[in-house]
């Protein structure tokens, strides 16, 4: 299906740690091969994000073959003093990405910013500035750059791989205020999948497609008031309408 808001973009970076959720147990972190959904989606939330918006990552094109570096790193511990673990990044990233956006209908409270034209030509100037907040690749010390592109155009390491199956992974977090199904609302759940590369390609299965997945806790959806969101006025009256910000 083709979306109107559309945004395509190419991220890349020296380092990325998509983390494994397993590994993560022993205080060691070993990266997932390719980004997962969750991280590509708060990518584009440091490029732009507004409450009355979710953004939906449709697929992304491995552009570089896939290469590993493991170094050792000195965490602190909670119990005091430091530590030795063993971390392994991605090294040499860059992918291209496409997305669109729906609007949150568990936000009526924002419905009269639901204006498509304004959302979507901010968040494709945002893009050619590289983001209104800093783009890191899974984890902080993987600092990302972001600039704007044609998905499909020029050549990808794995144009000539037919298919490639990466097993069993983490798709992302279904926070209340997201959630689509009943049984995900008044929840935060964890949802997996097994993506399939054809061509360098991936597509994604949507949050509510994902069949394989656990409720981690009982969570509250956050509400706006005007004791916590100081432009709320500005949304419920319909003011804010300025494309040029």
């Amino acid at each position: 299906m083709q979306h109107r808001n559309i945004v395509e973009f190419k991220v890349y970076g020296e380092y990325a740690l998509f983390s494994d959720p397993v590994t993560r147990i022993g205080g060691e972190k070993l990266s997932y091969q390719i980004p997962t959904y969750e991280a590509l989606k708060g990518i584009l939330h440091s490029v732009y994000w507004k409450p009355t918006i979710i953004w939906i990552i449709d697929k992304v094109r491995i552009m570089k073959s896939i290469q590993t570096h493991s170094h050792g790193i000195r965490p602190i511990k909670y119990s005091g003093g430091n530590d030795l673990s063993i971390y392994t990044y991605l090294r040499d990233v860059e992918y291209q990405v496409q997305a669109h956006f729906e609007w949150n209908e568990n936000r009526p409270e924002l419905i009269n910013d639901r204006n498509e034209n304004k959302h979507h030509n901010i968040a494709k100037r945002m893009i050619d500035r590289g983001g209104r907040r800093d783009i890191f690749l899974g984890t902080r010390e993987c600092q990302g750059y972001v600039e704007k592109c044609i998905f499909g155009e020029g050549a990808s390491a794995y144009d000539n791989t037919e298919e490639l199956n990466f097993g069993f992974m983490l798709h992302g977090f279904t926070y209340p205020d997201e959630a689509v199904r009943e049984e995900d609302k008044g929840n935060l759940t964890v949802r997996f999948w097994k993506p399939i590369m054809k061509n360098g390609i991936i597509e994604f299965l949507r949050p509510e497609q994902c069949k394989t997945k656990r409720i981690i806790k009982q969570m509250d959806m956050k509400k706006f008031d005007e004791t916590n969101f100081v432009g709320l006025k500005e949304f419920v009256e319909g003011d804010f309408i300025n494309v040029n910000e």
